[in-house]
């Protein structure tokens, strides 16, 4: 089998009470066939046209010979260096496809000034703007932060005597308004299936096209998917994706955090694509599955926390005895192609299991339209209620500020936390130049004793941002922001995107504030030296 899992403890009870059922309903088999229907009659509308994925494998095989020939044209002009502007879907698929494959690729998913600068700017291993192609991948075709990418590298193209149209492609849905606009300019254009949503996109245009210009062998990638397509279509008990999904969403009681350890495997990053494929999906209507990107020695390992479940990705099927670091692990091996197909599969008859439509993400838009709001209205920053060694503190509630020291702000928030909560860290701040921050998480977690998230904003508003507003009320909110120098005006637009990625930062904290979640906005006026206080005051 190209994947396979283990199971044991309360997950194994799961797989047994509920696969059974799953079976009988024809659920696998009916996914494969398109049946809009599975998720009852108000997600129906919505699925019936979010089924493509199950194709993905058929539809995208002639895109490999056109994506081959089309690096082999820009490698002949001396183009071979590339970057992918794009978000979420856009993103996180290829970014873990071209680092399992060790290929370069840079990932532009920030509005941080410094990283777009960086993108733009290049270095001495992988060369300048000279040698750069620019991926732009939108499925709406209208993403604020992929739009303003495209802007900034046409200028800087036509700045250096390059014309954009050699060193721009674009990949969008049919009639978007990108796909529209690329067209008029002469751009290469590759269109996805309309009927896949962006998550569910890994082996579609989104995902191959940026990783196949990159370098990696796509049509092998493809091989490892397809071997996988017949076991997750059948009514079987062996089917990877029915046994996934009851261990991850059929627990009773379930266990809504689900805790992603790569422990050994070949794969590079994979947790960070299902946190969007399984939280976009699932957290809605006050529920879901909260996925949880661990070290295989996070806190949270330690705590035996009965609503987290630990999903461990290893390489060595034969040898699960011994990986299993805890009773009622599951346990998952495959390609890089099986996982995507059976992670796919398996969210989605998660969504069955937990009554809602894992196709839509209603609450993802209004983080957009409170950004937009605060960029047309500029109003002067909200003043800090306290800063102390530089770093400024913002609260949602002034309770939460009473004892004026950031570790006294911290412990307020964590106060606030429920026996089933949940921290998550957001950091819209440029992560090339802080990249260390991303330890803040494990910190937290031993501080707070309860699960805990790390997002780079903006991009985290892509994926774990659904579960915020729409899952379970929960989670407490740690934002993390940067006041820097560093800043690159958009051509065409009346902000910069120092401007934007504030706006995205405070936008979101109000709506979140406006869901009743606690949020405390930390901003750093010296980030690489501030960042130290605050690895010291989450001790």
């Amino acid at each position: 089998m190209s994947f396979e899992i283990h199971v044991s403890g309360a997950p194994k009870e799961a797989v047994e009470r509920v696969v059974p059922t799953l079976i009988a309903d024809l659920v696998a088999s009916g996914i494969t066939s398109g049946d809009a229907s599975l998720w009852g009659p108000t997600a129906e509308a919505e699925a019936s046209k979010r089924l493509g994925w199950v194709q993905a494998v058929t539809v995208s095989r002639p895109l490999v010979a056109e994506i081959e020939a089309l690096r082999e044209d820009m490698l002949a002009r001396g183009v071979d260096r590339f970057v992918l502007a794009g978000m979420g879907g856009s993103s996180l698929a290829p970014e873990v496809i071209t680092q399992t494959s060790g290929v370069p690729l840079v990932i532009l998913d920030s509005t941080a000034p410094g990283q777009v600068l960086a993108a733009l700017d290049g270095d001495s291993e992988t060369g300048g703007l000279d040698r750069t192609a620019l991926i732009v991948s939108s499925k709406s075709g209208g993403t604020v932060e992929t739009d303003s990418a495209r802007r900034t590298f046409e200028a800087a193209f036509r700045d250096l005597g390059i014309d954009p149209v050699e060193r721009i492609v674009v990949v969008t849905d049919p009639g978007s308004p990108l796909d529209v606009s690329a067209r008029a300019a002469g751009y290469r254009v590759f269109n996805a299936d309309p009927t896949v949503g962006g998550r569910y996109s890994a082996l579609t245009a989104f995902g191959l096209v940026p990783s196949g210009l990159a370098g990696v062998d796509i049509g092998e990638l493809l091989d490892e998917a397809d071997a996988t397509l017949l076991e997750v279509a059948i009514d079987s008990p062996e089917n990877p994706a029915l046994v996934l999904a009851a261990a991850i969403a059929g627990t009773n009681p379930r266990r809504d955090k689900m805790g992603l350890i790569s422990d050994g495997t070949h794969i590079v990053g994979l947790p960070d694509w299902i946190e969007q494929l399984v939280a976009e999906s699932t957290g809605k209507q006050g529920t879901g599955v909260l996925p949880v990107v661990l070290l295989p020695v996070s806190p949270e390992l330690d705590e035996d926390l009965p609503d987290l479940q630990i999903v461990r990705l290893v390489d060595d099927a034969e040898h699960f005895h011994l990986f299993e670091r805890h009773p009622g692990e599951v346990l998952v091996s495959g390609s890089l192609g099986a996982q995507f197909v059976v992670w796919e599969y398996a969210t989605a008859i998660a969504g069955r299991l937990l009554g809602i439509d894992p196709f839509d993400q209603p609450d993802v838009e209004s983080a957009k339209i409170a950004t937009r709001g605060l960029l047309e209205a500029r109003p002067e920053p909200t003043p800090p209620a306290f800063v102390v060694d530089g770093v400024e503190v913002r609260v949602s509630d002034p309770e939460l500020a009473a004892s004026g020291t950031i570790a006294g702000v911290l412990d307020a928030l964590w106060s606030r936390l429920p026996a089933d909560g949940y921290v998550a860290v957001q950091a819209y701040v440029d992560r090339l130049a802080i990249p260390q921050l991303s330890g803040l998480r494990e910190l937290v977690a031993a501080d707070s004793g309860r699960p805990t998230t790390f997002g780079w904003g903006p991009r985290f508003l892509h994926s774990t941002g659904q579960f915020h507003k729409g899952g379970p009320a929960v989670g407490v909110f740690l934002q993390i922001t940067e006041r820097t120098d560093v800043d690159l005006e958009i051509p065409g637009l009346p902000f910069t995107f120092g401007q934007l990625i504030e706006a995205q930062a405070s936008g979101d904290a109000s709506v979140l504030a406006d869901h009743q979640r606690p949020v405390v906005t930390l901003t750093l006026t010296d980030p690489t030296v501030e960042v130290l206080a605050l690895f010291e005051a989450a001790q």
